[in-house]
């Protein structure tokens, strides 16, 4: 039964192919139409058939090469998962009811037929699913990487005086990372105060502010001063309801006003010239 779809499918692949970019296109998805518009969505759904067909007449090594190399192309152009699983459950039902209405078979080979091709379809879409992991896993572990790289440097903006941007959730394993690249900055440029900035930070509950003033006692231990600053009106009040002590480090609204302060602490200050 399989060497006889292996061979009725591909003779039929133009028909199976327009009715199933016709059902997709009625489905209406606009992110994936206005991303892949006329001959190249077109050129990629032939692509998704001949791949899902490629199951019947290659080996497993050569198809789960081909498999992982097209799903990685369709994720890139952003078909979804539940477009690309619904592609592959249209198509299942596409073949099979073309297949029923041009050689319907006899009722005792029809538990066989249907066993086959169940686990034709099921096969294609664990295979689908397993390549998008394997896509999303490199990715997610890409960016990891890159944010890490990227997480809270800390830049000198005067001599003596640096500020650690901080944007974004603050958990554990990035306060790690923070802490590191504080303390490493501080000794290599030399800096006499530092200005961690918190605009960036959505939420401050008690484990971010812990985190901070972990980062800011050790700013201190090195020799150095530390001063928060961006503390939005709702974060005011966020660390007031919590209860959170910020008696030993100096706070401001804004960057401008800490830098102010900045210098005034190392002898300097900003004075407007009038020529």
């Amino acid at each position: 039964m399989q060497s006889y779809l292996a061979e009725y499918i591909p003779k039929h692949k133009d028909e199976i192919l327009e009715e199933w970019i016709k059902t997709m296109k009625s489905k209406g998805d606009g992110r994936i139409f206005g991303l892949n518009e006329g001959s190249m969505f077109d050129k990629t759904s032939r692509d998704f058939v001949d791949v899902i067909l490629a199951w019947l007449t290659k080996t497993n090594h050569k198809y789960e090469k081909q498999l992982g190399e097209f799903a990685e192309k369709i994720a890139m152009l952003g078909w979804p998962l539940t477009f690309t699983t619904t592609g592959i459950q249209i198509l299942g039902d596409i073949v099979y009811k073309i297949m029923m209405d041009n050689h319907p078979i006899g009722l005792e080979r029809q538990l066989e037929f249907w066993g086959i091709f169940r686990d034709w379809m099921n096969s294609v879409q664990n295979e689908f699913v397993n390549a998008y992991t394997t896509i999303w896993e490199k990715t997610v572990s890409l960016q990891k990487i890159a944010l890490k790289e990227l997480s809270a440097p800390l830049i000198p903006v005067f001599e003596k005086i640096a500020v650690l941007p901080l944007v974004g959730t603050i958990d554990s394993e990035r306060s790690r990372q923070i802490m590191e690249n504080l303390l490493y900055g501080v000794v290599q440029n030399k800096s006499e105060v530092v200005l961690i900035d918190i605009s960036g930070v959505p939420i401050v509950d008690t484990v971010v502010a812990h985190h901070i003033l972990q980062a800011a006692d050790a700013v201190r231990l090195v020799g150095s001063k530390c001063m928060l600053v961006g503390i939005r009106p709702e974060i005011a009040q966020t660390i007031v309801d919590l209860g959170i002590d910020l008696k030993h480090i100096t706070t401001t609204s804004t960057l401008q006003r800490g830098i102010e302060q900045a210098l005034e602490m190392t002898g300097r200050k900003i004075v407007k010239w009038e020529g």
